[in-house]
């Protein structure tokens, strides 16, 4: 299986060229290095090849790598019905710098863009309705980022006084963020509603 992954690999780095930056296989899974300026090409490539025929697409995802420059990747899986081949193909990006939309190759990728720009940012360029998918259209942020903060940046509620949803601030209460760091077993003081039934049986053992 990884002779002929390598041998696609191969076809693929003579026919795209400077396209396709680098290949490699690991796991029985064959993945490309694709240049960001030439995505659409690679995959219209892909689609149409007679010895490619990846005309399925299965998903589009990001992966956040904070500490690099272009710390994004756009990673798109393919799968090949007639030759029953599967293929990952990766691109990078930064925070500023759009990535073509293959919405016009695979109309399928309309929500898996949106999805990735929804969630990490990543503007999609030529998408013919980008925008929010998975949060709601007030949201701040990108909440699969690596410097998202759990708690997000506001919450919302329904205030029952307005009779409307409201937006406000996160507040952390100050007793949440008293960390002793010690064992929460060593570290209790007050007894655990409960515990009063184990003493009732300790004092009551050996008794006839």
């Amino acid at each position: 299986m990884d002779d002929a992954l390598n041998t696609l690999g191969s076809y693929l780095s003579g026919k795209l060229g400077p396209k396709l930056a680098s290949f490699h296989v690991a796991h029985g899974e064959l993945t490309i290095e694709a240049a960001r300026d030439q995505i659409g090409e690679v995959i219209t490539f892909l689609r149409d090849d007679e010895k490619c025929r990846f005309g399925c697409l299965i998903d589009i995802c990001g992966v956040d790598y904070p500490e690099r420059e272009e710390r994004f990747d756009i990673v798109y899986h393919l799968l090949s019905p007639w030759e029953n081949t599967r293929i990952r193909v990766r691109i990078k990006t930064d925070a500023e710098t759009p990535v073509q939309s293959i919405v016009g190759i695979f109309p399928g990728a309309n929500w898996f863009e949106r999805e990735a720009f929804d969630l990490y940012g990543v503007v999609f360029e030529g998408h013919p309705d980008l925008r929010r998918i998975l949060t709601d259209y007030g949201f701040q942020g990108h909440p699969l980022r690596k410097d998202f903060p759990l708690t997000g940046f506001v919450e919302l509620r329904y205030d029952d006084e307005l009779k409307r949803v409201v937006y406000e601030p996160v507040k952390l209460m100050q007793d949440y963020r008293d960390f002793d760091y010690l064992s929460p077993w060593e570290a209790m003081e007050t007894a655990i509603p409960g515990d009063e039934k184990a003493s009732v049986v300790e004092e009551g053992e050996g008794k006839s």
